[in-house]
């Protein structure tokens, strides 16, 4: 049709810099077989261009707008309303206005249209624009349509749209307008098909909401939708709502609010024969592109026409698979209390490094336990294992299993252990704590040996190191001996909180009796954070000095205030010790505290200002004698008992068993973490070449690259600019997904639940994993970085790595959204002292900051108080 005007069935979404994405995607629907869809045209981005390029106080205000905060509204709102303002001012130019008409006398000068906003970066696979841009209804005369057609160009400048884009880093500039006009129909009913659950995700079950008359009425909540769920062509389940009103399109143009008969509004707007048609069309757009859709219809003389279709970008991915069997994966993250999305150097660096296959989806990591599930010998140690990581996993496990059809019980010939596990689960090792000097020196020898040996490795012959390395990595991870030391502390907890909850009748007695345990490197460093803040505390220059830090060379300058040297060394010993963790640790693209020493500073600040010199020595000392007295406690209440000495002497011995190993539970992954600074050091090096050699941009695009796809490109020195610019924008789209603890092939995402009746109204629900009793004021805190915590304070957070354990020192209890009585953030709680319940959900959501709070770590549950 010309450059200002494209008929729709000439595009596809290939051309959606030309047409937008809505008009890019009508144009695609319009050509699958048995889909129809309204006739109409597109006003291209040239004629928006155009437009704009005669204004140029359009172009200023977006200067303006470029160089606001994101969270400024009043600037936003102020600007973009004088942007709107400006374009739907602009008199369309008599070459744009001229094909437009021309366009319109194909379609018929009279007829009632639809204009419609389609945005260059509306409707991408990883991003939703739903709603952000304008849509008008039965629009009749050429007039009236170009005028609808500049209010939907300024459209692009709602206050909403440009928010959303700043949020999201997307240049207003890079941004360009189409405009669809589209012949109305008038429909008898209309509404919303999603070809998967948009709630749990299942892949299989399609989800119609249907109403009477115009779409309007579902869209902006006017009426209730009649609902319908549709499997393998039937309708499963169906929820019909009094409709009482609808939208319907006026002669003369616009639309009105009706009132639906009584007898009519408790009629279903669809009958069942006429979903399940629809859903098998729904299928077809499916198929066609590749990945579920959000799809709008209407309903005209019992033909369904097709308006709009979109991905439902809220799913959460299915792992690829090579076959149509069925799976069942559980959440890596939640075990790791890392449930953020990972880069891709940093899943496939997991994987590589990992005891078991792990498969990644939407940039976590999951284990596919079907194999385990289906053979009997090894589902009830599965299970049990996973209640004691996490009873939310369990539970949602046992509810794909209580189905009865989707996991095939296998003969009973389950997967053979490996080697390792089973010898963790062989005769038990002796009570004995130069069991633990030896495992700690045999990591540290290991590790020792891999930074000497690293560092004259380069180019192809690194990753060939590295794939040894990583072979020695996997030994020392898993060493008969130190599994079974991990196994001697976890298990003696559960037999202490067992044997002395049935003879005395006490919850979680182990708790206390954990209390500054000997040997926990995650403890240590947060009491040493302590003690580094107790050399900083006599000097108010350095102090005041740090408060006002913002670069990353701030222990360069340091030294040149009174105390600086102090201070100086004593935060880089503290980094020789501890720089490579991090929060989000298991990721190694995640920049540690050696690469941002600026993240201990809020910590150090809050010591200062919260706590007494020599606290990290009275705190631990304070914690062995109160796990003493328990101790002597418990033992005198056993001996009270009938065969009170052998209980005793059994406790004793457990107690002590308990206090040699429990320590050493962090000490794996702190040797994980030790090396996987090495290896990421060396693949940095490797990037500065590539980027000196003019192959990448910038030394952070590895972390965009799989570990084999780097290694492509260092053999190969070629690189696909494009393929990183994917993952960046994939990467990006995967914040807004929350990870599920169980996934099904099917895409369901199973919720686990706790199932007690034990938690007063109004509570939150949660694991008990330190016991407690503790109020007092929440800081819900999302970055660590961010934490201005007071003495006194509840730490209310999604979850907590070994990083966050220099916050724990200075803080009354923990609440997280995610974690098991043996992850991180409860071993380390036991160890202070302090009442922690995990495993809340959407506790940071529920929970305001600020908010008092009541914390019952024996029992397993956070009460809101007023």
């Amino acid at each position: 049709m010309g450059r200002y005007v494209r008929d729709l069935r000439e595009v596809d979404e290939t051309q959606v810099a030309v047409v937008g994405g809505k008009g890019a995607q009508l144009g695609a629907l319009a050509r699958i077989e048995g889909i129809r869809v309204p006739g109409g045209f597109c006003v291209t981005t040239d004629a928006f261009r155009q437009v704009l390029a005669e204004e140029p106080a359009v172009g200023e205000r977006l200067d303006q707008l470029s160089r606001l905060d994101p969270d400024d509204r009043e600037g936003i709102r102020t600007l973009s309303a004088q942007v709107r303002r400006i374009v739907e001012g602009i008199t369309v130019p008599d070459d744009i206005a001229a094909a437009v008409t021309d366009a319109l006398s194909r379609f018929g000068d009279d007829a009632a249209y639809a204009v419609r906003s389609s945005a260059t970066a509306e409707d991408l696979p990883t991003a939703s624009f739903a709603g952000q841009q304008d849509t008008y209804l039965n629009v009749v005369g050429p007039t009236a349509i170009l005028r609808h057609i500049s209010r939907c160009w300024a459209s692009l400048f709602t206050e909403r749209a440009v928010t959303y884009r700043r949020r999201n880093g997307i240049d207003h500039r890079t941004v360009h307008m189409a405009v669809v006009v589209q012949q109305m129909v008038l429909p008898q009913a209309s509404g919303i098909l999603f070809t998967a659950d948009p709630v749990s995700g299942h892949r299989k079950v399609a989800t119609v909401d249907a109403g009477f008359g115009l779409g309007e009425a579902l869209v902006s909540g006017l009426v209730n939708p009649d609902v319908f769920k549709v499997r393998d062509g039937e309708v499963v389940a169906r929820t019909i709502a009094a409709k009482q009103r609808a939208v319907e399109a006026l002669p003369s143009g616009g639309t009105r609010e009706v009132v639906i008969d009584s007898k009519r509004q408790e009629q279903p707007a669809l009958t069942d024969e006429q979903v399940v048609r629809l859903v098998e069309l729904g299928r077809r757009i499916e198929a066609r592109f590749g990945r579920p859709q959000d799809i709008e219809w209407c309903l005209v003389d019992d033909d369904f026409r097709i308006v709009q279709s979109r991905p439902i970008t809220t799913l959460f991915p299915v792992p690829e698979t090579s076959d149509e069997d069925n799976h069942v994966y559980v959440s890596v993250g939640h075990g790791q209390m890392m449930t953020d999305p990972m880069k891709p150097l940093g899943w496939s660096m997991w994987q590589l490094t990992a005891m078991v296959p792990m498969q990644e989806a939407g940039g976590r990591l999951f284990v596919d336990v079907t194999p385990r599930l289906a053979s009997p010998a090894t589902r009830a140690g599965l299970l049990d294992a996973l209640g004691k990581g996490d009873p939310l996993i369990r539970d949602a496990v046992e509810t794909v299993l209580e189905r009865g059809d989707f996991v095939p019980t296998l003969p009973d010939t389950g997967p053979v252990e490996p080697p390792a596990k089973a010898a963790a689960h062989s005769a038990p090792i002796d009570t004995d704590p130069a069991i633990v000097t030896e495992l700690i020196e045999r990591s540290r020898t290991s590790v020792d040996a891999l930074e000497r040996a690293i560092r004259t490795k380069s180019g192809p012959a690194l990753f060939d190191f590295l794939l040894e390395a990583v072979e020695e990595h996997k030994r020392v991870l898993g060493d008969p001996l130190s599994m079974q030391a991990i196994r001697a502390g976890m298990e003696t907890t559960w037999w202490l909180n067992d044997k002395l909850g049935e003879w005395l009748g006490e919850k979680n007695a182990a708790d206390t009796l954990t209390l500054s345990a000997p040997g926990n490197i995650t403890s240590q460093m947060g009491l040493e954070l302590l003690d580094v803040a107790d050399v900083i505390r006599p000097h108010p220059q350095v102090v005041e000095f740090l408060e006002g830090v913002e670069d990353e060379t701030f222990l360069e300058e340091l030294p040149k205030v009174q105390g600086g040297v102090e201070a100086r060394d004593a935060i880089e010993a503290y980094l020789d010790r501890y720089g490579m963790r991090c929060v989000g640790e298991i990721d190694i693209t995640r920049p540690r505290w050696r690469e941002r020493p600026t993240t201990l500073v809020p910590p150090i600040l809050d010591h200062v200002r919260n706590c007494e010199p020599g606290a990290a020595e009275r705190r631990f000392e304070e914690g062995r004698h109160k796990a003493l007295a328990k101790e002597q406690d418990v033992l005198s209440r056993l001996r009270a008992l009938p065969d009170g000495d052998r209980k005793a002497d059994e406790a004793k011995r457990m107690i002590d068993r308990l206090r040699t190993f429990i320590g050493y539970r962090e000490y794996p992954k702190y040797g994980i973490v030790c090396r996987y600074f090495l290896y990421k050091q060396a693949l940095l090096r490797e990037a500065e070449r590539l980027v000196h050699a003019g192959v990448l941009a910038e030394t952070e695009d590895i972390f965009y690259l799989t570990f084999q796809e780097l290694r492509d490109v260092v053999r190969s020195n070629q690189v696909d600019d494009r393929l990183i610019e994917q993952r960046k924008e994939a990467f990006r789209s995967y914040h807004a997904l929350t990870p599920p603890r169980v996934l099904t092939s099917d895409g369901e995402a199973v919720t686990g639940a706790y199932r007690r009746d034990d938690v007063p109204p109004g509570a939150l629900a949660g694991l008990p994993v330190s016991a407690g009793t503790i109020e007092g004021r929440a800081r819900v805190v999302l970055d660590m970085a961010q934490a201005d915590l007071e003495a006194g304070d509840i730490l209310v957070t999604a979850f907590t790595d070994p990083s966050w354990s220099p916050l724990f020192v200075g803080i009354a209890g923990l609440v997280t959204e995610v974690g098991g009585l043996m992850t991180h953030g409860a071993v380390i709680a036991r160890e202070y002292g302090l009442p922690a319940v995990v495993g809340v959900e959407q506790a940071t959501r529920l929970i305001r900051d600020g908010q008092r709070i009541r914390i019952h770590g024996t029992e397993g549950y956070v009460e809101l108080l007023p």
